[in-house]
């Protein structure tokens, strides 16, 4: 890891953490049981916003230490199917969930949340954005992160590329980044008129209400990165409260942090018509 990445990561950590204490500054604890239990969960890093509140309300209800990690979800997926070992793990892109349980790691999953893609502007959307097939115009400022982590970039790319417009937009781009946190202070800063990111990104404290959002058409959102599942291992040390944790994450009550940086909630309306649209079953 390059120090680039490493600091942008190193960022993306303390805004989680951050979100997270303002997401608790209202919540009311459960009476806790007093277990005394440890709980290891692993997730991929986009949903670290969202559980790390998730966690400290079920450490609350259950008296129950959850040992959390996020780190990127490839790498997390690859020392799974290796020798490395947790409780739970909620992780995207369905297929690594399949192939933990086809590999006989996992002993199941459930769809957790699903991710969105929007267009943001600085506030007043001074360039007019209202669709992608505005970034063909000229003149257009378009910030671009083609070499961020996955699937950060490369799924901005795949949405222009659906719409037809990707190699126009490139042509308008004034920044071809690695990092999508940094779309987001350039199109804050006024640098560029418009970037394509995920939806979560702009409820980070850093950047909430700075920017303003326009909807793109989700037809052309590429499925892969859109799903996150939630599964319990089979090296769980303690089946019975890694199972309780899973469930808690798919209660409404769990559900709503999610909701509240910005992702689908599975058991939702919409969230059941993706659950069917992608195909979001255990194998």
């Amino acid at each position: 890891m390059d120090k680039a990445t490493g600091a942008s990561r190193r960022r993306f950590l303390q805004l989680a953490t951050t979100s997270a204490a303002t997401a608790l500054l209202g919540a009311r604890p459960a009476a806790a049981s007093g277990t005394g239990e440890v709980l290891q969960v692993w997730s991929c890093g986009g949903l670290a916003e969202a559980m790390v509140p998730a966690n400290a309300a079920f450490e609350a209800a259950h008296g129950a230490k959850v040992v959390y990690t996020g780190a990127f979800a490839a790498a997390l997926g690859k020392s799974l199917l290796g020798s490395a070992t947790t409780d739970v793990f909620a992780g995207r892109v369905l297929d690594l969930a399949k192939k933990l349980r086809a590999e006989g790691k996992m002993a199941w999953f459930k769809p957790l949340c699903f991710t969105q893609y929007v267009l943001v502007t600085p506030r007043g959307n001074p360039a007019g954005i209202a669709s992608v097939a505005d970034l063909v115009r000229p003149g257009v400022k378009v910030v671009l992160a083609p070499e961020a982590s996955p699937p950060g970039g490369a799924a901005a790319l795949k949405i222009l590329e659906k719409a037809g417009v990707l190699e126009a937009a490139k042509k308008n781009a004034v920044t071809m980044g690695s990092c999508v946190q940094r779309t987001m202070d350039d199109v804050i800063a006024g640098r560029g008129d418009v970037s394509v990111v995920e939806l979560r990104l702009t409820r980070l404290p850093a950047f909430a209400g700075r920017v303003d959002i326009v909807p793109i058409d989700e037809r052309l959102f590429p499925p892969p990165p859109m799903t996150f599942t939630v599964g319990v291992m089979q090296s769980a040390k303690n089946r019975e409260l890694a199972e309780a944790y899973a469930a808690y994450l798919v209660s409404p009550e769990g559900q709503a942090h999610f909701e509240r940086m910005g992702f689908v909630p599975a058991v939702s309306d919409k969230g059941r018509e993706l659950v069917e649209k992608y195909g979001v079953r255990d194998v």
